[in-house]
């Protein structure tokens, strides 16, 4: 939980500084829904995905659209930097409580199968730290800033 709580951090870090303008590029032109604002809610979705109603069994509203595999990545009109950020830091902090309460070494069903909480919770560890990647990437396409 601590590195996904570095993860977390780095990834907000990474929309330090950029203009709403900038948030919302797509500058990786095989990647047209690939924005910094699009990966941050696209990791809020698969938090709240995998760990609140798989692990935690929460009736929260999902973050998904069926049939649409771009819908999480895509930044509405009326959604801010601040905005983003601040549900991503919600589902953070329900993430983390649900951890807490969470035993590491049931099983959960995921899509039919029974999968190992601790096992998910490293998919959503991978899933953060690949993201991370493309923010490293995206920023730097968009002003060239790089590091943590």
């Amino acid at each position: 939980m601590a590195f996904l709580g570095f993860l977390h951090v780095t990834c907000v870090n990474k929309l330090d500084g950029l203009s709403e303008q900038q948030a919302r590029a797509t500058p990786l032109a095989t990647s047209p829904a690939v924005s910094a604002l699009g990966v941050i809610k696209h990791l809020t979705s698969v938090q709240r995905q995998h760990i609140q109603h798989s692990i935690g069994g929460c009736e929260l509203p999902s973050l998904w659209a069926e049939g649409d595999d771009e819908h999480e990545w895509r930044v509405r009109v009326g959604e801010t930097i601040s905005s983003v950020i601040a549900d991503f830091d919600a589902e953070w902090v329900r993430s983390q409580e649900t951890m807490a309460e969470a035993d590491w070494d049931a099983e959960v069903l995921v899509h039919g199968s029974g999968v190992r909480v601790g096992r998910l919770l490293v998919d959503v560890l991978q899933e953060q730290a690949r993201h991370v990647g493309h923010l490293d990437v995206v920023r730097e396409l968009i002003d060239g800033s790089v590091g943590e």
